[in-house]
This record gives C-alpha cells, structure tokens and sequence, in this order.
C-alpha cells in the first residue's frame, strides 16, 4: 500500500476523508456503567464527563430531568472548558461567565448580558444526537441538520437488559488495525492458540479469556472439542467472504476428515464492528470508535441466547485486566504486555497469559506502532479479508466525498431493514452438507432463545 493511501484509510479527525465516513455512522461514546455511582462515586452529584470520539472534544451529561446532552467542549462564548460546567435541573453552565446550556444545545441564558439582551436567542452549541442502546450511549456526528439513520436492530441491541452486557478497553493504536486484527479469520490458529486444553465442564459460563475454550457445535467421534483444539490443529483455514447488506459475511473451512470439517461464520459490519460466537449461545459483537488517530476504545457486547448473564460476574473479572474510570488495561507496552518467555514455551503460543485474551489482541494491534505502516508489510492468500474490507474502505471514502451516503448501516433504508443477526456459528459439521447445517444450528439457538419469538426457517432472513 502506498503511504497516502495509508494516510487515507487511518485519519479520522474533522475535515479528514475516513472521517467524513465514519460519522455518518452511530459510534459509541460511553457505557452507562461510566455513570453509576457504585463504579465512580464522582457521578453521584455530577454525572458530567469529558468524552473524546473520531478527534473531537465533547462533554456529555445527563441533567436532572435525566435527559443526555452531548455538546462540544468549548463554550461558544470564549471557549472555555465545558467539561467543568455546573450542572443544574435544566442543562449545564459555563463557570466563566454563567451561560447555560440545554441538552439539545439551546442557550438557556446569558446572565452577565443586559436586560433585554437577545444575545441569547442568537447562540446554540452544537449538540450531538444521543441513544442508549445495550448499556451503551451511542452518538451521531453527521453533517448538522441531517437526520441519523435508525440504529439498526442487531441481536446486540435487541437483546433484553437480563441477556446482554457490555464492557470496554482502551487501546493505544489507531482503530483501523484494532479492527482488521479482530476480522482475521486466521489469526484465532496462532495468537490465541493454548497448548494444553481443559476438560469442558471446567469452564464457567461467565468466564472471560478461558471461555473461549468452550466448545464447538457439533463433534468428533462423539467427542465435544473446545474451539481452541480445532484452531489448534487445523490452522489453514478455506476463506471466502460474501457480501451482506450490513457489510461482509466471512466463512473459514477447516477440513478435519473427509466426512467433517470445521465451519466458522463472522461477520464484519461496516465500518467498524465485528459479530463472532463465543459459545454455542452467546455471541460477542465488537465495536472500535477511535479516540483520535492514535487512540481507540473497543466496546463489547455480549449476547446470551440461553440463560441471563451474571453482569456483576462478568464486570469483576474484566476488570482486574481494565481499570476504571477510564478503562485503561494494566498490560500495555510499558510492561511487555506481561510477555513470559516460559510460558510461551510451555502454555500458550504467545506467553502473555490465558485469563485474559484481549491483552493478546491489545498485542497485536499495538505492537504495530501507533499508526501501522501498511507500506512495509506482505499481504498472502489468508489476508483475502483484510483486503475485501480495505476495498470497502476505499469505495466508501470516494463515495462520500462525492457527496454520498457510506455502505451498509449508514443508509436509514438498509438500518430499518435490520430484524435480528447477524449470525454466527463455531462447529464440526459434516463436509458435504455444512451450509445447511450452519443455518440449523443457528434457527435452532434462535428458537430457543427465551427473548426471540421467531419460528425456525425465518432465520436465513434475518441473518
């Protein structure tokens, strides 16, 4: 890849290409957790909070009627930090002279002006459309005036308080090589490869890193296997990516026998976000909204399709990798990433641990340098992914400098059209008959799925 096309595909600020693109999309701006005084005790009296998304400063707050207000930072009047603002009953209020701010970004007063003063009326802050979805505040920062597209109804987002949690980490790289690491088929074979597994009965239903252990749908012989032995052992998967109106549907084949062969169905929704099953009835739906260039947050959304999800569980073994209020991982470069050189020789294929396989993607996405230098590296046959998505990219970014509307989610027609999915399935099916059998795994999660009112054979459909 040449350097400015490089340039192109990773920048993000105002005013840039990819970032025109990316704000015709919802991004997620904070988890409602950041806002429960029980894990911040600053949100008790204030629940006010600088946020950072795609370059720009903003300040979002929920005002005593319990409305969100998403505002750029900088008060219109000399600029000084909103971020500091008095929260009262009906908006939020600059210290440095008293104006005040409405949710929606209506001045409410300018009290050091004269009496009579219609300076007021003259004046808004730009405000940013705001929706709460799966415990998570999504904002829209699109061309003001303009209308968002309806969110659209994703299995994540559907999916009943009791049955869904959602947690998220900071990585200090740009949001373009965070995402392409979590769309590679292949690299579950290497980086995330145990070299000893559990017996399955061991692994809890909450677990974090380890749970990906569980098993695959389907056996062999008889036998369950985890995921991690089938990526394990059949390390040179078949890719093909098809296209789907949220993005792209990507399948990898991993013939195990003549009769069997391992199916793994991901989905890669456009711009920005991954759907990959975690287990038989939970799937993990992955956004990245970048920081700034060199900065992103990935938010995780886990989808039970059987029984309610222990969230308090979940919470407390994610965050002894994540520290809050800011979501920070305690792994990083200034430690290598906890990298053990026994382990990598005895436990795992790369030594950073086993509790916590998001530090081995923190790695991968990291380790690239702030910003990945695409010029120097060599794309083979199991990149076909990375490659259909950057050309994605490419035609999104002419598109909406040409004035027009990105792919997939950004039109409000393909966004209403969304009802479920997309699907996803990890399994040993046999060889001939696996597109069949894919879809039947999945009509049958859906079936019993307590919160889906859906009969089997809907399902290819919606997914």
């Amino acid at each position: 890849m040449k350097a400015e096309q490089n340039e192109l595909i990773t920048r993000v600020g105002p005013g840039t290409p990819a970032g025109a693109v990316l704000r015709q999309y919802w991004q997620p701006v904070a988890l409602v957790d950041e806002f429960n005084p029980k894990l911040d005790p600053r949100m008790e009296k204030r629940p006010v909070k600088p946020v950072r998304v795609l370059g720009q400063d903003m300040v979002l707050f929920k005002d005593e009627q319990g409305r969100w207000g998403l505002l750029d930072r900088d008060c219109p009047h000399r600029g000084a930090d909103l971020a500091f603002g008095r929260r009262e009953a009906d908006g939020l209020r600059c210290p440095f002279h008293g104006w005040k701010f409405a949710a929606d970004g209506t001045c409410l007063e300018t009290p050091a002006e004269p009496a009579g003063s219609k300076l007021c009326e003259r004046v808004r802050q730009r405000s940013y459309p705001i929706i709460e979805k799966a415990g998570v505040l999504f904002g829209w920062f699109g061309e003001e005036g303009k209308a968002p597209p309806p969110m659209p109804n994703f299995d994540a987002f559907a999916a009943p308080a009791t049955h869904s949690f959602a947690f998220k980490g900071l990585w200090n790289a740009n949001w373009l090589q965070a995402f392409e690491v979590g769309i590679d088929p292949a690299h579950p074979s290497f980086l995330h490869r145990f070299l000893q597994d559990e017996a399955l009965e061991e692994i809890g239903n909450n677990a974090a890193g380890k749970q990906f252990r569980s098993a695959s749908a389907g056996n062999y012989d008889g036998e369950q296997w985890p995921m991690t032995r089938i990526m394990r052992e059949f390390c040179q998967p078949e890719i093909s990516v098809e296209q789907k109106p949220w993005g792209i549907q990507l399948t990898a084949l991993r013939p195990m026998t003549e009769k069997l062969t391992h199916v793994r169905i991901t989905n890669s929704i456009f711009p920005s976000t991954f759907v990959i099953p975690l287990s038989e009835t939970m799937t993990i739906t992955q956004m990245h909204v970048p920081v700034d260039d060199t900065h992103t947050y990935w938010y995780s959304f886990f989808t039970s399709f059987d029984g309610p999800l222990d969230k308090e569980a979940m919470r407390a073994q994610r965050q002894q990798f994540i520290t809050l209020p800011d979501y920070t991982p305690v792994s990083g470069r200034h430690n290598n990433w906890g990298f053990n050189s026994e382990e990598q020789m005895t436990t795992t294929y790369l030594g950073m641990g086993e509790e916590d396989i998001n530090v081995h993607d923190q790695w991968a996405v990291e380790s690239m340098g702030p910003i990945q230098d695409r010029t120097r590296e060599h794309l083979g046959t199991s990149d076909k992914v990375i490659m259909a998505n950057r050309r994605m990219l490419l035609a999104a970014i002419e598109t909406v400098a040409a004035g027009g509307t990105g792919p997939g989610i950004a039109s409000a027609e393909t966004a209403a059209s969304i009802d479920g999915g997309p699907d996803t399935v990890d399994g040993i099916a046999p060889a001939g008959e696996w597109p069949t059998w894919w879809i039947k795994q999945v009509d049958d999660k859906r079936a019993n799925a307590p919160w889906i009112a859906k009969a089997p054979g809907e399902t290819e459909t919606a997914a």
